[in-house]
């Protein structure tokens, strides 16, 4: 079976190589551990450690509610971590500079081979959906656990993986243990073949590591930066696809008419998107800044925030948000959890098959609004601005629906513990 997928890699590699090669050039990505991630894991690291890996920011983030629990938890224990993407990487070793960080390997299976080899971990935790047949073979073959944590699987994945059932059975039937966020994505998997009994509802660790505290340091820091006053009507629209910035921006210019306190805080989902979004303002005639080439404080109406891991953070300012990725139906949209713990009046479009639990849950608390098309958002928008009340009624929704979802560390650490000490007791 392995040579089957390595040739299935190879060949589809050999297809996409030139578009590979032309993205790593005009977006700088996908260079850092290509070695690592064509031949294994190359580098110096412990042996006998927990291996978590998280696939980009988002995951890597969650990670970072995670790890310090876990090792909290087991002061002995040596941990190392992984990732696939460049900006998953970089908040990796910000997060964790302690600790060895590499590339998570391609599924070659002797890239695979030779990472767990060197690693020998005691147990490989996957962080909510990054499942590959040749690592989770050669990792049972070796006597290695492999647990999912903060597991989710959105409607998509589990068409495709239905349409394999035989190998889906094959492949889940490995895992030690799942997490995972909902009774819905349990029955998921265990109609895919996750073996009864290693299925466990632990909720999501996002709820978790969602700050609550809208003066934290970081967000001052920002405010400060800004010049964001408290007669200011703050918009921020985080984690845009392309065909949503020029929807924002016609929303904006039509919102500016009566509100001229308002600023709106653009923030794209593609870093490669920034410079293009900045000759975009231009073309406009929009007055901005970039947050990239701030050296001191100032302040403008419309704010390009051209760096990474910041979002977070900006959506303390804010009094009303847009989530991005929602409303051209590719993305399957991005966390909503972040502006809710801060109670702000949060909207989303259709399309949020990644977070449906969250965002369903949102909306039945009267927590978030839902919007279907440009049109609709647009006048959602232009109320939310106009009405304070409502703005302030449905942020404090928002924010008790958040504190009542937490929980998920302490359930994730001890499903965490039972493959420990079960792996402890087949080694006595």
């Amino acid at each position: 079976m392995r040579w089957l997928l390595d040739a299935g890699y190879l060949v589809a590699l050999l297809v996409l190589s030139p578009w590979l090669a032309w993205r790593a050039w005009r977006t700088r990505r996908y260079r850092q551990g290509l070695r690592d991630k064509l031949l294994g894991f190359q580098g110096e690291a412990p042996t006998g450690a927990v291996w978590f890996h998280a696939v980009s920011l988002g995951e890597v983030k969650v990670l970072g509610q995670l790890v310090p629990a876990f090792r909290q938890r087991h002061p002995q224990q040596t941990v190392v971590l992984s990732s696939t993407t460049d900006t998953g990487l970089e908040e990796a070793r910000r997060l964790f500079p302690d600790l060895v960080v590499f590339s998570f390997p391609f599924d070659f299976s002797w890239a695979v081979a030779r990472t767990l080899s060197r690693l020998q971990p005691s147990l490989v935790v996957l962080c909510e959906s990054e499942i590959w047949p040749n690592f989770l073979t050669t990792a049972h073959r070796q006597g290695i656990p492999v647990a999912i944590v903060n597991g989710r699987m959105s409607p998509r994945s589990l068409s495709r993986y239905s349409k394999a059932a035989p190998l889906a059975r094959w492949l889940f039937g490995k895992l030690a243990a799942a997490g995972v966020q909902s009774e819905e994505y349990a029955a998921a998997l265990l109609a895919l073949g996750a073996t009864p009994g290693t299925v466990r509802v632990t909720g999501n660790l996002k709820y978790d590591g969602a700050q609550l505290d809208r003066h934290n340091p970081h967000s001052e820091e920002l405010r400060r930066l800004f010049k964001i006053s408290k007669e200011d009507l703050v918009w921020v629209a985080g984690s845009l696809q392309p065909s949503e910035e020029s929807i924002i921006l016609a929303i904006y210019q039509k919102a500016r008419v009566r509100h001229p306190n308002l600023r709106l805080f653009l923030v794209p989902r593609q870093r490669e998107r920034f410079d293009e979004l900045a000759q975009e303002l231009e073309r406009q005639g929009i007055a901005f800044i970039r947050r990239s080439r701030l050296t001191q404080p100032q302040r403008a109406d419309v704010v390009l925030l051209d760096s990474m891991g910041e979002l977070a953070a900006l959506w303390a300012l804010a009094d009303v948000a847009f989530v991005g990725g929602s409303l051209d139906g590719k993305r399957g949209g991005q966390s909503m959890i972040e502006p809710a713990a801060f109670g702000v009046a949060v909207t989303f479009g259709p399309h949020v098959w990644n977070f449906r639990q969250t965002a369903s849950r949102l909306i039945e608390c009267g927590g978030a609004y839902q919007i279907e098309n440009a049109k609709e958002l647009e006048q959602t928008i232009l109320r939310l601005l106009n009405d304070r009340s409502e703005r302030q009624t449905i942020g404090a929704l928002a924010r008790r629906f958040v504190l009542s979802q937490q929980g998920a560390t302490q359930r994730t650490l001890d499903l965490l513990d039972t493959v420990l000490n079960q792996q402890q007791e087949q080694a006595a």
